[in-house]
């Protein structure tokens, strides 16, 4: 074909503005994209995954690590779609939990473990605490020991912060700092508890792929697997993953990171900010930096509050969002009298919204701490207002799901004993001394089925025992297998539970869940890892309405985003939680959570200030109010950027403006502090 005949090439980064396009073209060199608040984050990291496969890259040798498995199947789906059929040998995108499990079990007999091992959920893990604190007589003290999950979550920070546990005791637990000596030995025994039964918990699978690049051998297997490793929202990594990262890639070759230190709000998972503020400077030269700041999202005049917001943090890298949708309605900054008016202001407002065609769906009310909100349902259920609350019971955490879950992971791994205690006790006639010595005679025998099958039970669950023994010893096809354990539950299920036609539905939906996952052991695992955030994700919201308005705390709305947003509690004391006010470290996560809540926001953005609370049973002198200072993060030089006033018009103080910054003529530190003991 003549040359000017020949067909145009299309350029698949076309699309692109110039920041992106320089993170996708970028070679081998380390990698930093600082990413603000909806600038396309997502496609950038899929395009340069894409863009390595079309300039010869082998997809199997390609390691993308993300945050959520949806986060991990929306990438990859991305990949494809960008890159074409090459893309389909993508097969190491997932989150660092499911990646490090996976080569765990590839690696498990030349570490020492059994490959057949099962991943404990944060609840089974405190459970298996429990036990171990029981049989160490640690629950007898004349003291107050910590409770189970107190002692999993100094464990947990522990391994994640790669910190001595007399440090994490001083710095976030400093009233357990006397029971050092204790809590040593119950993490050895919680280990080597864990170690017998075949387990692992959440925490092992960053600690043993940690530990595993440690050895030269197995690291130089691992490192020589990948030639490119692209990590996702770098900013919520602790200190075990980027010891990882740095253990995987050295001298930082193939290595791209993305993610917004702006956006770093979750120090208590052991995230830290350090990672990403510090990238740079691990390499040597630094690794570039490409700042994306152009938003798709917002209106300038929400962008342009954010941008004052965070640009008053101590340390930050910087950037300036800006958009090209126009400036739009400025957000506003409300003043009400309390929660009561700040309620009756939302539902107005949301309803209003809705009759101008903006769904229920598509607003969103955000706080701090998820009982912030408990006044504006009472307010919304007055006025017939669906709506679905995240940040409260998870999918996992309900008893029957677990009983289900229990189920199977006892049939996958019959040493599990927090499993197996579980499902002996929904057994009638079974208690803890009987389910108890069950559990230790299938622990010395070489057969655990075969033991359990040799036990004798009480006579009154004779029957149930046999189907049990049954239900363990036979596998069938999955996903076959899950529908035959809810078959032996739901009688159970009835007999345990109020509600049972609800409950079933949930299990239903898990059954469902288990049919888009190829084995037993694969379920388990990512579902242990990933779980679905609340029921509502897999069973569909509890309603049977045709909208509903989302009610979020400000961490669980992370990453979405809505047309209007509602942000309650913009007081001292609530943002910032006067919880979180201890150092000048967790002040600037208050001030990053205060960001994303504002950044959520496409067209309509309402910050509310209530000035007084209403504090019921008081040690002294009865229910009483106190009184709020608008946050410390909106100060007086900042007014500008927002439509100020009280509401209903004509209320509160008479600049318009909720009071910032003077010093009050009150102690309201003290009263903060003593309104949410």
């Amino acid at each position: 074909m003549p040359l000017d005949r020949q067909p145009a090439r299309i350029d698949p980064l076309a699309h692109l503005n110039p920041q992106q396009r320089a993170a996708v073209e970028h070679g081998a060199e380390p990698l930093l994209v600082i990413a603000g608040a909806g600038s396309g984050k997502t496609n950038t990291l899929a395009h340069r995954v894409a863009a390595l496969i079309r300039r010869g890259a082998d997809p199997r040798a390609i390691l993308l690590l993300t945050f959520s498995r949806r986060a991990a199947v929306e990438m990859t789906r991305r990949v494809q779609q960008y890159a074409g059929a090459a893309a389909a040998a993508l097969e190491w995108a997932g989150t660092f939990h499911a990646i490090g499990a996976r080569l765990i079990r590839e690696y498990a007999a030349r570490i020492g473990l059994n490959p057949a091992f099962t991943i404990h959920d944060r609840e089974d893990s405190a459970d298996l605490m429990a036990l171990a604190r029981h049989e160490l007589e640690l629950t007898a003290t004349d003291k107050r020991f910590p409770l189970k999950g107190t002692c999993l979550a100094i464990y947990s920070r522990t391994i994640n912060t790669e910190a001595s546990l007399a440090d994490v005791l001083a710095q976030s637990f400093p009233w357990c700092a006397g029971w050092e000596a204790e809590l040593q030995k119950l993490f050895a025994a919680y280990v080597a508890a864990k170690q017998k039964q075949s387990v692992l918990d959440y925490d092992d699978l960053l600690l043993y792929w940690a530990s595993m690049m440690e050895e030269p051998a197995i690291a130089a297997e691992i490192s020589a697997r990948f030639a490119h490793v692209l990590v996702d929202e770098y900013q919520d990594t602790n200190r075990l993953q980027a010891s990882v990262l740095l253990r995987l890639a050295p001298d930082g070759r193939g290595l791209t990171v993305v993610g917004d230190d702006a956006q770093s709000i979750y120090a208590f998972r052991g995230a830290t900010v350090r990672n990403i503020l510090e990238f740079p400077q691990r390499f040597a030269p630094a690794a570039t930096l490409v700042a994306l700041e152009q938003n798709y999202r917002s209106t300038q005049s929400i962008l342009d509050a954010a941008n004052a917001v965070i640009g008053l943090a101590v340390e930050r890298f910087t950037k300036n969002l800006y958009t090209e949708r126009g400036a739009g309605a400025r957000p506003r900054l409300v003043t009400v009298a309390d929660e009561a008016v700040q309620a009756r202001y939302v539902a107005d407002h949301v309803l209003a919204q809705r009759e101008e065609g903006v769904a229920l769906r598509a607003q969103a009310v955000l706080f701090r701490a998820s009982h912030h909100s408990l006044q504006l349902e009472l307010e919304l259920a007055r006025r017939n207002v669906p709506f679905v609350k995240f940040g409260g019971l998870k999918f996992l955490e309900a008893a029957h799901v677990k009983d289900l879950l229990a189920c199977l992971r006892w049939a996958e791994n019959p040493r599990d004993r927090v499993a197996g205690f579980r499902v002996l006790l929904l057994l009638p006639g079974v208690g803890p001394k009987t389910a108890a010595r069950a559990l230790d005679a299938i622990a010395a025998a070489a057969d655990p089925v075969d033991a359990l099958a040799r036990f004798t039970p009480p006579p009154a669950c004779a029957d149930g025992w046999r189907a049990l023994v049954g239900l363990i010893r036979t596998r069938a096809a999955w996903p076959a297998e899950i529908a035959r354990a809810r078959a032996w539950y739901e009688p159970h299920l009835a007999r345990l539970h109020d509600n049972a036609d609800a409950r079933l539905a949930d299990l239903v939906a898990l059954e469902n869940l288990a049919g888009s996952y190829p084995t037993r052991e694969r379920f388990l695992t990512e579902l242990t890892l990933d779980p679905p955030g609340a029921t509502s994700d897999e069973a569909g919201p509890p309603l049977a309405d045709e909208d509903y308005l989302i009610l979020s705390t400000i961490h669980s709305a992370k990453g979405q985003e809505w047309n209007a947003v509602y942000v309650l509690n913009a007081v001292d004391g609530c943002i910032p939680s006067d919880l979180a006010t201890g150092t000048p470290q967790e002040i600037e996560e208050e001030r990053r959570l205060l960001y994303v809540a504002l950044t959520r926001a496409k067209d309509h953005l309402h910050v509310l200030a209530p000035q007084r609370f209403y504090v019921h049973q008081q040690s002294a002198g009865g229910d009483r109010h106190v009184y709020a200072s608008r946050t410390r993060f909106i100060p007086r030089e900042l007014e500008a950027l927002f439509d100020c006033g009280a509401w209903p018009l004509g209320t509160g103080p008479a600049a318009g403006c909720a009071a910032a910054s003077p010093k009050p003529a009150i102690d309201l530190a003290a009263r903060m502090r003593e309104m949410w003991r």
